[in-house]
């Protein structure tokens, strides 16, 4: 039920019936202040409500219930308020202009006007790769909207290890291998891999060529293997839009997550550490020899559905940009006008970039944060790749907090994005004294003019992947054609 809608619906038939707030409040017993917050789309009314006020209006539940609104101004009103509710208008820091019935016809046609055009420009800001990130979005709602839970795969990856041989803690190279023999192929390692692969599979001789170990035990290699085996268990066919190429890399790394840390030992450990109330994903990471990121999106997938923890994830690099996130606990990620979170800046108050500035760099970094949709706590690990630094955050409301290590800090910061006066605007006197005094010079991001990526696989040079294969194929006739 779109609550905005119902509001002006209800206005429009109290409106139509010539009653007054108070009146209607005194045939149906809801006080006007409800009212008022009903019909400006705010609250919910009860269905009982819905029955006393259709009453009062002399129409039927169904005409309040209607999903068109009631006139066309009542459809610019609608308008005008879901765009000063977005991130767009939330960014300019200017104050709301209530929709009411006094707002003159031309004005609202004027604002809602300039509101389509203010949409229109951050969508052809972001039009290169405005098909990934619309199919990004689509598949972070639906992983949301299941707690980020994939039980189908949970299963396949489960019965695959087990059959390999797997019993518990952290999964070994050789069960990996075991688990690509099981599926007729052989795991080898070489540095000639085309540059633009991850892994490259020989299905006609089953081979699977990963890249060479850049330290002893190649913890990440596993990874890869299982996300190699993933799509020939989880029967996947050549991508036919960029859709399908990133709905198979979600299931691809969720597989081999499933792989690296089964569900039937997982959750025993985490409810065992959650009765204790010390839960750390430190602890769960060194438990199973995995990465701190993949340890905590794994524990994303089991802590809502498993544990009963809603809560929040998200990967930021060393300047501020979000690069992945996920949540269900009701926190506000930064969005741009398509709803995307890629490449937007995180507020300097969140742990995620508070933590860069600790000096104990080795441990998890543990802060409370009041944001706008209430207090959240986060356990944050920072780190360094090749393209900089990052930080990887898994955050719950402050009433999940009781069951972490790390509750106990006393760190709290306040953030008020994305009210652009939390940290996005400088201070009056700072701009009044630099504005015209500073030429900062931008760093430019080459992926920004890059289009994107076309073929059977994005991003993967075809030719370069057939040559190496040929180069690598066996000699040996007997060989092939087993898988």
């Amino acid at each position: 039920m779109d609550l905005l809608i119902l509001g002006r619906r209800i206005r429009h038939f109290r409106t139509a019936a010539d009653l007054t707030l108070d009146d209607v409040a005194a045939t149906t017993g809801l006080a006007p202040s409800q009212l008022s917050q009903i019909e400006n789309g705010k609250r919910e009314p009860r269905i009982s409500a819905l029955g006393a006020l259709a009453e009062a209006f002399g129409v039927t539940v169904p005409d309040l219930l209607s999903e068109e609104p009631p006139s066309q101004r009542a459809a610019l009103e609608i308008e005008l308020d879901r765009a000063q509710r977005g991130s767009t208008y939330g960014r300019l820091g200017l104050p709301e202009v209530k929709a009411s019935q006094k707002l003159p016809q031309p004005v609202l046609e004027s604002l809602v006007g300039l509101h389509r055009e203010l949409a229109r420009r951050d969508r052809e800001a972001v039009a290169t790769p405005e098909a990934a990130r619309a199919a990004n979005l689509e598949l972070r709602t639906a992983m949301r909207e299941r707690d980020n839970h994939l039980p189908e795969i949970e299963a396949a990856a489960e019965d695959l290890v087990r059959r390999a041989g797997y019993v518990g803690g952290p999964l070994t190279h050789r069960t990996v291998a075991r688990a690509a023999e099981l599926l007729g192929f052989e795991i080898l390692h070489t540095d000639e891999l085309p540059r633009s692969t991850r892994t490259v599979t020989d299905l006609a001789s089953g081979r699977i060529y990963l890249p060479p170990a850049s330290i002893p035990g190649g913890h990440g290699l596993r990874a890869l293997a299982l996300q190699a085996l993933a799509h020939r268990v989880l029967e996947h066919r050549r991508p036919e839009s960029y859709k399908d190429f990133l709905r198979q890399r979600l299931e691809i790394n969720y597989f081999a997550s499933a792989c690296l840390v089964p569900r039937s030992v997982a959750v025993p450990w985490l409810l065992e550490r959650k009765k204790e109330r010390d839960l750390a994903v430190s602890d769960f990471r060194d438990a199973f020899g995995v990465s701190h990121d993949a340890a905590a999106q794994r524990f994303t997938n089991l802590a809502t559905v498993d544990l009963g923890i809603h809560l929040h994830y998200l990967r930021v690099t060393g300047e501020g940009m979000l690069l992945r996130g996920y949540e269900n606990d009701g926190v506000r990620f930064p969005t741009d006008v398509t709803g995307a979170i890629e490449g937007q800046t995180v507020c300097r108050s969140w742990a995620a970039r508070q933590a860069f500035a600790s000096r104990d760099r080795t441990s998890e970094y543990y802060q409370y944060t009041d944001k706008p949709g209430g207090t959240y706590w986060c356990s944050t690990q920072t780190g360094t790749a090749e393209n900089g630094e990052f930080s990887i955050s898994v955050g719950v409301p402050f009433t999940d907090v009781r069951w972490f290590r790390g509750r106990e800090t006393d760190r709290r910061m306040t953030s008020t994005c994305p009210d652009a006066a939390c940290c996005q605007r400088p201070a009056a006197a700072l701009e009044e004294r630099w504005a015209d005094a500073a030429w900062p010079s931008a760093k430019m991001h080459q992926h920004v003019l890059a289009a994107l990526p076309t073929g059977r696989f994005p991003g993967v040079d075809d030719a370069e992947v057939y040559r190496f294969l040929e180069s690598h194929a066996p000699t040996d006739p007997t060989t092939a054609g087993q898988v």
